[in-house]
């Protein structure tokens, strides 16, 4: 499965919670979270770039900053818009590390073209940074981001939206938290 529209991974937060950098941490046999994303993701999706504020990554990479000012999804789905001459593209969260093909596969299966995005939604809620978004939800964002208004979950309450259902919380698990970190670095 290797897809032709771009996949980009979302490593351009702020990592409060962590107390660190958390797209900058080790994971598996890789130095970074981000390594192992981009990795991994390599060989579903022809091409991969990380948003982020800078380039901050000791790999080989391509990399989409953000254009404006703040941290936020929407600015990165903005910047990502602004930058790349496509359609559409598909987002995932640097620290959802057990997102796999199979997710990634029953979201693609399930776009339509008559949908702005589609995302996965688990028994926990809406995984925003999960899923296809099409370039005509640019005038929403913008308009989001006028009113300073960064939620995701407002954008996809505003745009034709599609969810996934996924029976388990697993695939979605994020590592916001160092302990959340330790747990998941076990597993890889």
């Amino acid at each position: 499965m290797i897809k032709e529209f771009p996949l980009i991974i979302f490593a351009g937060g702020k990592s409060s919670r962590m107390g660190e950098d958390k797209a900058l941490l080790p994971f598996g046999a890789y130095p970074t979270l981000t390594q192992y994303q981009y990795t991994k993701l390599s060989h579903y999706f022809q091409n991969v770039y990380i948003s982020a504020k800078t380039d901050k990554f000791d790999f080989e990479c391509r990399i989409i900053e953000d254009t404006q000012e703040g941290y936020s999804p929407l600015i990165a789905l903005l910047s990502i818009f602004e930058t790349l001459e496509v359609d559409e593209v598909f987002i995932l969260s640097v620290d959802a590390p057990f997102v796999n093909k199979e997710v990634i596969e029953r979201i693609l299966k399930n776009r339509a073209e008559r949908k702005d995005i589609v995302v996965a939604k688990s028994p926990s809620g809406i995984q925003p940074l999960c899923g296809c978004y099409k370039k005509s939800i640019l005038p929403l964002a913008y308009a989001q981001l006028e009113k300073g208004n960064h939620k995701l979950r407002d954008l996809l309450a505003m745009a034709e939206t599609e969810l996934v259902v996924f029976e388990e919380d697993e695939p979605f698990t994020n590592l916001n938290h160092p302990q959340e970190y330790r747990d998941a670095f076990k597993r890889s």
